[in-house]
């Protein structure tokens, strides 16, 4: 539409804006120069002003109806024109609608970084004068599943993944007219680019070998190949489960829960020194040399009275807990620990305490994964290659 001269009636403006319980007298003003604007976007279409009879003339007027209208100053209630062809339309809600669809958006996210729809409806009352309930929110975030869910459910023969994390976390659910404690599996996968990726997310029942194996079944069935290593705790169904279900693959057990296991059964008192000497075994890039430090251990402590448990344990694990010698030099630092997948689990953490309970599965899904994805985003914004030089 080319140029619409308007003219504002100062005394109506006036009027409208002493008499406006809307709180800001800017609300007023914009109510009116839109109604303003739309009129005359009426008499256009028409091309005669009112009552004004001409050749020229392609219309009748047909009062007007209510919208609503969310702007950056609040809610406005509008009188839109109407015209009795019924073909007449405004562009004034065009703008607008936009700002409508930014404000879902800006919900959406609210919700996924860890703010509560309770709050979310306050924060959206106080800058719009609109009131959104809390149904509305949840309704609205509903969404993001059929984003989630093709994300999760991705392809994973497109790239072969070198290196899996694996973790659980364990969040309420309710079930039944009961809450629960559930399990949420998560995977993350190095790709031969690399770049860390979030390949796996499900909520089961727990950590047992069966759950652990429908996990890793479910991930194979998008294509996932058995990778060189998983970095994993030495949760024992979990360790069964990598061992039956990827044949040929190393397991890497965590060295920082491998150590605070082993620190566990160390004496409280007068072990200093032993808490060091182990500290250095595993900080150690040598593996030759980390065996060796490993054996004086045990023979200046293997008589001594309390460390008969911290030699079983260190003795049981170390092979599994030294897989990552067996790689890249420079990868060490990255695939000795699930440091990586801790730090994701506590940002889920963090977002995942606001919801307390979750009402179903679907919606811990929703939200966690939607969280996964951020930080996946994060990481190939910030870091995109996390391992250089993988072969």
């Amino acid at each position: 539409m080319t140029n619409v001269n308007i003219t504002i009636n100062l005394e109506e403006l006036k009027e409208e804006v002493e008499k406006s319980t809307l709180g800001s007298p800017i609300k007023a003003s914009l109510s009116l120069l839109l109604n303003s604007l739309m009129n005359k976007e009426r008499d256009e279409y028409i091309n005669a002003l009112p009552h004004e009879r001409t050749k020229e003339r392609q219309g009748q007027r047909n009062g007007y109806y209510t919208r609503e209208l969310v702007t950056g100053v609040g809610a406005l209630s509008l009188k839109v024109p109407r015209t009795r062809d019924g073909e007449f339309s405004t562009s004034v809600f065009q703008k607008y609608d936009r700002c409508e669809q930014a404000l879902i958006l800006s919900m959406i996210e609210m919700v996924v970084n860890g703010v509560s729809t309770r709050k979310v409806t306050k924060i959206v009352e106080e800058l719009c004068g609109k009131s959104v309930s809390k149904s509305h929110v949840s309704n609205l975030i509903k969404s993001l599943d059929p984003i989630v869910n093709e994300w999760r459910n991705r392809p994973l023969n497109t790239m072969y993944y070198h290196y899996i994390y694996v973790d659980a976390m364990y969040i309420k659910v309710r079930e039944n007219n009961k809450v629960v404690s559930k399990g949420v599996h998560i995977a993350c996968g190095v790709n031969e680019k690399g770049q860390r990726e979030i390949i796996g997310l499900q909520v089961t029942h727990g950590e047992s070998t069966d759950s652990w194996s429908n996990f890793f079944e479910y991930l194979k069935s998008r294509g996932l190949q058995s990778p060189k290593m998983v970095i994993s705790d030495a949760h024992k169904g979990l360790v069964t489960s990598i061992k039956q279900s990827f044949l040929g693959t190393s397991w890497q057990r965590c060295c920082v829960h491998f150590l605070r296991n082993i620190m566990d059964t160390l004496p409280k008192k007068g072990t200093k020194e032993a808490r060091e000497e182990l500290k250095a075994i595993f900080r150690t890039p040598d593996i030759e040399f980390v065996r060796e430090l490993k054996d004086r251990f045990i023979a200046k402590y293997e008589d001594t009275k309390g460390f008969s448990k911290v030699i079983e344990t260190l003795d049981a694990g170390f092979d599994d807990a030294m897989q990552f010698h067996a790689h890249n030099t420079d990868h060490h630092k990255h695939l000795r620990t699930t440091n990586m997948l801790e730090r994701v689990n506590r940002e889920v953490r963090r977002r995942e305490k606001v919801i307390q309970i979750f009402p179903n599965d679907q919606s811990a899904i929703r939200i966690i994964g939607s969280v996964l994805m951020d930080i996946e985003a994060d990481w190939n914004d910030k870091k995109p290659v996390y391992l250089k030089g993988l072969k």
